[in-house]
């Protein structure tokens, strides 16, 4: 391709809603374009990673025996009626109505239709296992789409459905498929990848990992033991190894006068105690509207995804004054201590079942109780872990301080068992002509956010460092001072060369000056760069250049295509797994 003829310019300054290094760099470098929140086209070059991007993630599916399949966009809202996830999905499942009234959706997730294909196709035992897999557009109408590929409302996702007839077969096939991954990301480029343990969400099934890429400006928040393999956890349902055991006699429960002390930090300091010795009292309504009391240390907060959880249900909300008094509690003052648990369940955090003498509320305005202690006060209680761990809190595998750290969701794969299944009725008959539910696992990948987790990853500060194995191109041939001492006939020649042996070669054919050109060529980020000057022309060699370095390598004119087309070779060969 000739930098003359290329569809997409480079942008010299940053967006100014670019906030992230990928999205700066995507957008300057002439990879991408925004046409509304969240919403963007991918240009030709962009278009080149994203096609190597998935060509990977097709053979590695294919290894595992995927079949390609390719499912509509649009589809019936029946179908999502029929798993019953219509209604509990929230405003980023977009819906609307065909000309003749139909309720439809745009597909999000396409577990609802590979059950309706599969149920259809498959009948018996004898042609299961079978894993159906496609690259396919997805829309979720996001509330704040950023970052520019790494939060979108539209984008391209790798889902893959894999269906069986027992639990033991299904967690054979998830382990292959998550060696899949692992090649995958490591195929791509992506150097810090790590597989957690995770929270399975609205998917459903009781087993998930997310694929996380360690970076800044990820979302989410993962633990890591220090070897950052022996415990990995995202944030949702990290635990520790604090063990919580009372160490002091339980001391008389004492009522004090605590006049307009409510938060955590005032009672604290006015009664001269540190806040691990205090109860903070949290009031959810769940799902149903009925009232949660939650108690935790005051010295932790409550991990909202672990409770949900606990009590078995999808929606969790704060609960307001009105509904607190009308459970007998006091905002501000709220105590477990007499509180009707046929008006609100309680749930007490292990931090509080096990430490002795905790100040908290009096269920009367102004005052507080010194010396509460779970199983003499209070006793009957849920008591769970519904604490959010903390950075240097103990790996509950190793010991060591737990590191935390921020990263990309860039895949996910969850063992859904028969939810989707099951009130679909995506059957099989055994070998006894009996009918089951068929047993589904779930495999996803993002391509977009991807390829801009690869720039999050690589990159300096004049932009993307591409891996060879989904650069654009793999050459970058500069011809400085084109129209001077036969230096266009040289590049132009050695192009033809490095094309017919090929290697995919970007060629700036523009006459640019060179500190232009070079800047571009930085932007750009292609691994590979071989310039042709009037000066190393006269030398009857060509310039060689990494990406990421300043020093060149001369190569005799004659000999460069070959010796080129080596060194391409050679660098894939460092993805090939």
């Amino acid at each position: 391709m000739r930098m003359s003829q290329m569809l997409g310019r480079r942008i010299k300054e940053d967006p100014k809603d670019a906030k992230t290094i990928s999205h700066k760099f995507l957008v300057r470098g002439g990879y991408i374009r925004g046409v509304s929140a969240g919403i963007y086209s991918i240009l030709p070059l962009g278009m080149r990673i994203i096609e190597k991007i998935e060509a990977i993630i097709r053979e590695e599916m294919n290894r595992i025996d995927g079949q390609e399949v390719k499912m509509p966009v649009v589809l019936p809202a029946e179908l999502w009626e029929e798993s019953g996830r219509y209604q509990t999905v929230g405003q980023e499942l977009l819906r609307f109505k065909d000309r003749n009234g139909k309720p439809m959706i745009l597909g999000m997730t396409h577990e609802e239709a590979i059950v309706h294909l599969v149920r259809s196709e498959i009948t018996s035992y004898k042609q299961l296992p079978v894993m159906a897999y496609q690259l396919q557009t997805k829309y979720r109408d996001e509330a704040r789409p950023r970052a520019g590929l790494i939060r979108v409302r539209e984008f391209t996702m790798k889902d893959a459905y894999s269906f069986h007839t027992s639990q033991e077969d299904l967690e054979k096939y998830y382990e292959r498929a998550h060696e899949a991954y692992v090649r995958i990301y490591k195929r791509v480029g992506l150097q810090h990848v790590v597989s957690i343990k995770a929270n399975s969400g609205m998917m459903g099934g009781n087993i998930s990992h997310e694929f996380m890429s360690v970076a800044d400006c990820g979302e989410d928040t993962i633990f890591l033991s220090p070897d950052m393999t022996s415990y990995k956890a995202n944030r949702e349902i990290a635990v520790s190894a604090l063990k919580f055991e009372k160490t002091e006699p339980e001391l008389p429960l004492e009522k004090v006068h605590t006049p307009g002390q409510k938060t955590i930090e005032e009672v604290a300091g006015f009664l001269g105690v540190k806040p691990e010795n205090t109860g903070k009292a949290v009031f959810y309504a769940d799902d149903e509207g009925k009232l949660v009391f939650v108690m935790i240390r005051g010295d932790f907060e409550v991990n909202e995804t672990k409770l949900q959880n606990h009590l078995k249900i999808n929606e969790l909300k704060f609960a307001n004054d009105e509904q607190i008094r009308a459970a007998g509690a006091v905002p501000g003052f709220a105590s477990p201590v007499g509180i009707d648990p046929a008006k609100v369940r309680i749930v007490i955090d292990n931090s509080v079942a096990g430490t002795a003498n905790l100040v908290v509320g009096a269920n009367e305005t102004d005052y507080h109780y010194r010396n509460f202690n779970y199983g003499r006060d209070l006793s009957g209680a849920d008591v769970a872990d519904i604490a959010t761990v903390r950075e240097g809190d103990p790996c509950p595998v190793t010991g060591q301080p737990l590191l935390m750290k921020r990263g990309i969701e860039v895949g996910n794969i969850f063992q859904l068992g028969t939810k989707y299944s099951k009130p679909m009725n995506c059957n099989y008959l055994d070998k006894d002509g009996k009918s089951h539910p068929m047993i589904m696992g779930c495999y996803g990948i993002g391509v977009g956010r991807t390829m801009a987790s690869v720039v999050e990853d690589s990159h300096d500060d004049y932009g993307p460092v591409w891996p060879m194995s989904i650069a654009p191109y793999q050459i970058q041939l500069c011809a400085l001072n084109p129209d001077k001492d036969g230096v266009r006939a040289a590049a132009e020649k050695l192009y033809a060369e490095l094309t017919d042996a090929g290697v995919e070669v970007l060629f700036d054919d523009r006459g640019e000056k060179a500190g232009f050109m070079f800047s571009e060529a930085d932007l750009i980020g292609i691994p590979f760069r071989v310039i042709i000057s009037p000066k190393s022309l006269a030398q009857g060699n060509a310039e060689f250049k990494l990406r990421t370095s300043r020093d060149a390598e001369l190569l005799p004119l004659g000999d460069a295509a070959k010796i080129l087309a080596d060194k391409v070779q050679a660098e894939l060969e460092k993805y090939n797994i």
